[in-house]
């Protein structure tokens, strides 16, 4: 006598559409900064808008480097410290030029793990040269609820 399955024939369920791709995730209607802004209005923005950092964009909308709360801070420190003239107070001066972006066609899983070891906050979208969105840790998380009635592979 063998062994009875009770579970019977598994019939192979329909696989259900859910969006893995970054693009369905990222955030498209962003807080951004200028250049040219002073650093005094980008931390009431920061403040006001509870957000920890954003996209420095040119007039085109090009990406031209990022801001966070630390850069604000260090800028603040620096410029106390050393005496800098009000004109120095721009985003400019501060910003971090050399901005890793992701692609909006990656899979969130794998966004999930350029996060962990890019140790970032968030990560821009660039489509066509122009700023698209932005992914941030939370949006991954928020995706992964949305995929928790499925079967990740």
């Amino acid at each position: 006598m063998g062994i009875k399955s009770f579970t019977g024939r598994r019939e192979k369920q329909p696989e259900e559409k859910v969006p893995l791709r970054v693009r369905d995730y990222m955030t498209r209607n962003l807080i951004t900064f200028h250049p040219d802004q002073h650093v005094e209005e980008v931390i009431d923005l920061l403040i006001r808008h509870k957000i920890s950092g954003g996209p420095v964009v040119n007039e085109d909308r090009e990406l031209v480097g990022i801001l966070s709360e630390g850069d604000c801070i260090k800028h603040i420190s620096d410029s106390r410290y050393y005496n800098m003239p009000p004109e120095q107070n721009r985003v400019s001066n501060c910003m971090v030029r050399d901005v890793e972006t992701i692609d909006g066609n990656l899979n969130i899983f794998d966004a999930a793990k350029k996060f962990l070891e890019a140790k970032r906050r968030r990560f821009p979208i660039v489509e066509n040269g122009k700023l698209a969105g932005q992914i941030s840790q939370k949006d991954i998380l928020k995706a992964t609820v949305a995929l928790r009635s499925q079967r990740w592979k």
